[in-house]
């Protein structure tokens, strides 16, 4: 098989801020790489830009694949690529490795692996974290479920846009840990706005105090990237509020079935709710803080 000897045959289903720098990473990586999108024009652009090639279905793109991978928006996009007579598993060879790079639900994830499986395919859960700027630089948090041994074979391919990759268990763990990700953001967000927010209230220079705070035991990701872009009101550095409201719809769901408490999670969604009917869905998740400015005047 041709991965042995550091090359594979990749086809990958979705090119959007994430997925577009992803496959070109494949690309760099010396894999061989047919796309696919829903808007050929993007498709035939990245194949001129990256030299690789592109489809106009999922099921030519997939056929003759060692491995698939799909980074698509949500549970119906995901369903869209892989099922039915024009779908990624309907040209996929007993054998293969289906990587899904979509955060989804559970349920999605139960029902293509199931799916995949009844085809004799792996199906390895592995949503990623990093923002489009993690997507660019091959420098993403990648969190995988599924089969050991479908892991250990996607898990070199994966490497060319990763930082860190982990299997996490069996499939769906890597949908569920995506959602404590998305869980540990949305709180801290929120606290990063309320104290830029009271920083501004009180008269201080924003970006002078998280230059010393930052140093300490309230430092994170959020604050050393995006506390200048907050104090300045620019929202167009990442991840949307609608596509973090589609995640944390789907923490809260899962919530409710397994019976976790998510108090802080259910207040910063309304909270984004909020931000929607300011106009800023697409806003990124940063953004918060507009909701405070607004409020207070």
């Amino acid at each position: 098989m041709s991965e042995a000897y550091g090359m594979a045959k990749v086809s990958f289903l979705g090119l959007g801020v994430m997925g577009y720098p992803m496959a070109g990473h494949l690309v760099k990586a010396g894999h061989e790489v047919t796309v696919y999108n829903r808007t050929t024009a993007k498709a035939e652009a990245w194949a001129s830009e990256h030299g690789g090639a592109f489809a106009r279905t999922p099921r030519e793109a997939a056929e003759g694949a060692e491995f698939v991978m799909a980074c698509v928006g949500n549970d119906d996009d995901l369903r869209s690529v892989c099922l039915g007579d024009d779908g990624a598993l309907a040209g996929m060879a007993a054998g293969t490795v289906f990587v899904d790079h979509t955060t989804v639900s559970a349920e999605v994830t139960r029902e293509l692996y199931a799916a995949s499986d009844a085809k004799q395919v792996s199906f390895v859960d592995a949503p990623v974290s990093g923002g489009q700027a993690g997507a660019e630089n091959g420098q993403l948090g990648v969190m995988c479920g599924g089969d050991e041994g479908a892991y250990a074979r996607a898990e070199p391919i994966i490497d060319a846009y990763a930082k860190a990759c982990k299997r996490l268990g069996e499939s769906g763990a890597g949908q569920l840990t995506k959602m404590v990700n998305q869980i540990c953001i949305a709180g801290l967000v929120q606290g990063l706005s309320e104290g830029l927010h009271f920083a501004e209230k009180a008269g201080l220079d924003g970006k002078a105090v998280v230059e010393v705070i930052s140093q300490g035991a309230a430092g994170s990701w959020q604050m050393s990237n995006r506390y200048e872009t907050m104090v300045d009101g620019e929202f167009n550095h990442g991840f949307a509020v609608d596509w973090m409201r589609k995640d944390l719809g789907i923490c809260l769901d899962t919530a409710d079935e397994n019976g976790a408490s998510l108090p802080v999670t259910a207040l910063v969604d309304q909270f984004y709710k909020d931000v929607q009917k300011q106009g800023g869905g697409r806003w990124d998740t940063s953004s918060l803080i507009e909701r405070l400015r607004k409020l207070d005047g």
